[in-house]
Order: C-alpha cells, then sequence, then structure tokens
C-alpha cells in the first residue's frame, strides 16, 4: 500500500454485491453503478453511499450514459464500478467497468492520490475486463467513448437496451 491508503471492507462486500446475481433476488434492487471515494481523513477507499444506482433507479431513463455522468462529481475524484448491459451481435453480455473519474477541475493533489490508489482498489476486484478513465469531459461526451472501451460500433449492438 505505497499510497498509504488502505481498502474498506464495506469495498469488499460491495463489490460482491454487484457481481453476484442470488437466485429469487428483485431484478431492480439489483446494483447497477456504485461511487467509491477517499475517506475525508484519506486513510481509506470507501463506499459513497449516497452515489449509488439501482436497476430500478434506471427504468425509463432515456439516456442511461448520460445519467452515469451526471452522476460524477466535477471537481472531485471518484472509482466506480458500473455494470453494464450490452449486446453484441452473437448475445447479450453484463461485464463490470471499473471507472476511474479524474477530472481537469479536480486539483493535482486528488488526482495524485487517486492514481497511486487506483491499483489497490482494483486488485479486490478480481475478473474486471473493462476499464474507462476519464480525465476530462471529451472522455465523457457521449456514450461512443464508452463504447469503443467495449469494443466499438462493429461489436456493440445495443448498450442497456438500445441500439447504438
Amino acid at each position: 500500500m505505497a499510497s498509504g491508503i488502505a481498502v474498506h471492507d464495506d469495498v469488499v462486500h460491495t463489490f460482491d454485491k454487484i457481481r453476484v446475481r442470488l437466485q429469487g433476488a428483485d431484478k431492480q434492487e439489483q446494483l447497477k453503478l456504485v461511487l467509491f471515494k477517499i475517506s475525508d481523513d484519506g486513510k481509506c477507499i470507501i463506499v459513497d453511499k449516497d452515489k449509488c444506482l439501482k436497476v430500478k433507479d434506471l427504468n425509463g431513463e432515456e439516456d442511461v450514459f448520460r445519467k452515469i455522468v451526471n452522476m460524477m462529481p466535477t471537481e472531485d475524484c471518484r472509482y466506480a464500478l458500473y455494470d453494464c448491459s450490452w449486446e453484441s451481435k452473437d448475445s447479450p453480455k453484463e461485464d463490470l467497468v471499473f471507472i476511474m473519474w479524474a477530472p481537469e477541475h479536480s486539483t493535482i493533489k486528488k488526482k495524485m492520490k487517486y492514481a497511486s490508489s487506483k491499483q489497490y482498489i482494483k486488485a479486490k476486484f478480481q475478473g474486471l475486463k473493462f476499464e474507462w478513465q476519464v480525465n476530462d469531459m471529451s472522455d465523457a461526451k457521449d456514450s461512443s467513448v464508452f463504447i469503443d472501451k467495449l469494443g466499438g460500433r462493429g461489436v456493440v449492438k445495443k448498450l442497456e437496451g438500445k441500439e447504438v
């Protein structure tokens, strides 16, 4: 832990909750997006409990991508896990995407702290296929940048049930 920042046990528990689908569980109550932040005392990475979305929170949402981007703070860094539902030409898929949010208006000190701690939180999230790093709003202007992370328009046919 070179950064001196630990990963709280709640982070691992939340990862298990978003990753594992329990038979008979209400799909609407499943986590869709979870944000994580470095605690105010700077000692550990914690769940940002005010910034979580469940499947039911996205019902009827025209632009899920925009909703997710709008959940992120404009002047502070965050880590996030997004349970992405998408479809290739072959089959529907669900993958967890790790997001490193370090917007241009965040301080250099915060960006450095989050960058140096990223490897420790990612080590707790085994099996991630995709990572999306956002350093300025051009990385999040529309879903095309995100779709490229999943394989591009040639591979991705639908994102969250909507044609791309």
